[in-house]
C-alpha cells in the first residue's frame, strides 16, 4: 500500500487532472437518474467545458450525451475516468481505464482504494481518490 500523498500533492493533482489533461470525462455510474450525485456532478463539468460520457449498463443519453455501457464501448478516447461506484467495485473500474488510455482516474467523495490507486499510479496515470471535482473546479477560475 501507497503512503497517502500530502493535501498539498491530492489538490496540485487535482489541479492538472482538471486544467491540462483534456476535457472528455467518462463518468462511471452516471445515468438519468437526477436524484443520484453523479448527475449534478456531470452538470458542473459540463458548465465547465467538459465532455461528459455516461458509462452505465442502461447506456442511457444524459445531459446530451450519448451513454455506453462500459468504458471499453467508447469508441474514441476518454481524458479522465469519473468513478461514482461502491469502493468495492472501483479498482476494476480504475483497471479498465488504464486499459482504455485514459490519463487520469478520478474516485468520487467517499470511494477509495489503495491498491487500485497504487495500480493506476504505477501505469503512469494521475490519479486522486475521495475528491469531487464539482467541488475543486469551480476554485480553479
Amino acid at each position: 500500500m501507497s503512503d497517502a500523498p500530502d493535501t498539498a500533492a491530492v489538490t496540485a493533482t487535482a489541479r492538472k487532472i482538471l486544467t491540462e489533461l483534456g476535457d472528455t470525462w467518462a463518468v462511471v455510474g452516471l445515468s438519468g437518474n437526477r436524484d443520484r450525485a453523479a448527475y449534478g456532478v456531470a452538470q458542473v463539468l459540463q458548465r465547465f467545458g467538459k465532455r461528459v460520457v455516461p458509462v452505465h449498463p442502461k447506456a442511457e443519453t444524459v445531459h446530451g450525451e450519448q451513454g455506453y455501457p462500459s468504458l471499453d464501448a467508447i469508441p474514441f478516447d476518454v481524458d479522465v475516468v469519473d468513478v461514482f461506484v461502491n469502493s468495492d467495485l472501483a479498482g476494476a473500474v480504475a483497471d479498465e481505464a488504464v486499459a482504455i488510455g485514459a490519463k487520469a482516474v478520478w474516485f468520487q467523495l467517499g470511494v477509495v482504494d489503495e491498491a487500485a490507486y497504487d495500480r493506476v499510479r504505477g501505469a503512469g496515470l494521475d490519479m486522486v481518490m475521495d475528491r469531487c471535482p464539482a467541488i475543486e473546479i469551480p476554485s480553479l477560475r
